[in-house]
């Protein structure tokens, strides 16, 4: 058996775990994908070998990669890879794959990094922010506050911002990131039954 074979093996097992991951049923999948049941009971049992026509309405069902629903090898590409970028003392951690909506980014940046003096910019979207550890300087337009552990930030990015440390401590926080228009969907309270 060869290297495809088994990664083709590997894809029923896999497409079974996410759907019952999602607590999604074959009826659920089916409707969603416009894949038959059956088609679908074969897929995840190996009965039928997996397809490009299959698989990329399956992943986009999932909300995962086409590589990841196949475990492809990784490819080397950091573009394609969850790993630490760090710039400018920034050290930024993917926290999401799924293309497209939300994404989700862990963020430290050190005091001695050239982020020291506040250089606002503004980009399309929408971020949250929320503090883990240390003191977290932010400028946005007119304001410049320092949120500290536990303390959350919402703006529009068209508005020029920037962050950084707010003394000589790092700073860790999360981001939040979407699309222009996303809003943060609060609840004040459970929803009624």
């Amino acid at each position: 058996m060869d290297d495809l074979d088994q990664a083709l093996d590997a894809v029923g097992p896999r497409l079974r775990a996410l759907r019952k991951q999602r607590d999604t049923t074959l009826s659920e999948l089916s409707d969603t994908t416009g894949i038959s049941v059956s088609t679908l009971s074969r897929l995840e049992s190996g009965a039928r070998r997996p397809t490009l026509e299959l698989l990329l309405p399956l992943a986009k069902a999932h909300r995962v990669t086409l590589d990841e629903l196949v475990g492809a090898p990784p490819t080397g590409d950091p573009r394609v890879h969850l790993r630490p970028v760090t710039h400018h003392g920034m050290t930024m951690v993917p926290l999401t794959r799924r293309p497209g909506g939300v994404q989700a980014y862990k963020l430290v940046i050190n005091p001695d990094s050239t982020r020291r003096e506040p250089d606002p910019k503004s980009h399309e979207g929408y971020e949250w922010l929320y503090v883990l550890n240390g003191r977290l300087r932010m400028v946005l337009g007119e304001h410049d506050v320092v949120l500290v552990p536990g303390e959350a930030a919402e703006f529009d990015t068209r508005v020029p911002h920037w962050f950084g440390p707010a003394d000589d401590e790092p700073v860790e926080f999360l981001s939040l990131f979407g699309k222009q228009g996303e809003r943060a969907h609060l609840r004040a309270r459970p929803a009624a039954k």
